[in-house]
C-alpha cells in the first residue's frame, strides 16, 4: 500500500508545494493531479481487462483530466475535480430506475476478474429472495454517500488553503468511503440469507 499512499496522498501535496512558488497555484495544482492519475492508469494497465470497474476508473481519469484542462482559478479546478465523485454518485442513483442497479454489475465484474464461471454464478444471486431489494438499498446509500462526500469536499476546497486541502482532503474522502464500506458489510451481515448470498460471492 505504500506506493498507493505516496501517489494519492503525499505526491500531490509535495508537487504543489514544490511548484507553487515558481509557477503559481493554478499550474502547480494542475501538476499535482498527475501522480494519482499516473498511478490509476498504471493499475488499470496492470489488470489488462476492460470491465465495468475499469470503465469507472477510466471515466474518473477522463473527468479529472477534463476538469483540469478547463482551467480557471485553482479553487474552481479543485471543485470541478471533487465533482467527479458526485457524478459517480448520481450515476448510482440513476441506476436505481433500471432493472438492475449498478452495484450488481460492479459486483459481477469483480467476480469476472477471477473466472467466467464465477461471474455466471453471481448472475444466479439476483434470483434469490430479497437480493434485488438489498442491492438497490446498497446502491442508493452509496449514491447518496458519494454525493454527500462531493458536497463536503467542494465546501472544504472553497474554505481551505490549497496545500491543506491536497494533504488532508484525500484522508477525509477515503474516511467517508471507509464508512460506506463498513456500513455495507454490516448491512449485508444483518440481512441473513440474501446478505450471505452476496457476501460469499463478492
Amino acid at each position: 500500500m505504500i506506493p498507493e499512499l505516496i501517489a494519492n496522498f503525499i505526491a500531490p501535496w509535495a508537487v504543489y508545494e514544490a511548484l507553487n512558488g515558481r509557477f503559481g497555484d493554478v499550474k502547480a495544482l494542475i501538476a499535482s493531479a498527475f501522480p494519482p492519475l499516473i498511478w490509476s492508469a498504471y493499475e488499470l494497465a496492470k489488470t489488462r481487462r476492460l470491465d465495468a470497474i475499469s470503465v469507472v476508473v477510466v471515466a474518473s481519469i477522463l473527468f479529472t483530466l477534463g476538469a483540469t484542462a478547463l482551467g480557471g482559478s485553482a479553487r474552481l479546478i479543485q471543485i470541478r475535480d471533487a465533482l467527479v465523485t458526485g457524478a459517480v454518485g448520481v450515476i448510482f442513483l440513476i441506476s436505481l430506475f433500471l432493472k438492475r442497479p449498478i452495484i450488481f454489475y460492479l459486483a459481477r465484474a469483480t467476480m469476472a476478474r477471477h473466472t467466467a464461471e464465477a461471474a455466471a454464478d453471481f448472475e444466479q444471486v439476483w434470483c434469490k429472495p430479497d437480493v434485488p431489494k438489498l442491492l438497490k438499498m446498497l446502491t442508493g446509500v452509496w449514491g447518496t454517500g458519494l454525493v454527500a462526500q462531493t458536497a463536503v469536499m467542494c465546501w472544504l476546497a472553497y474554505i481551505w488553503p490549497i496545500g491543506r486541502y491536497l494533504l488532508v482532503g484525500p484522508v477525509i474522502g477515503y474516511s467517508i468511503f471507509g464508512l460506506l464500506m463498513v456500513w455495507s458489510l454490516w448491512y449485508l451481515a444483518r440481512n441473513g440469507e440474501a446478505g450471505r448470498a452476496i457476501f460469499q460471492r463478492g
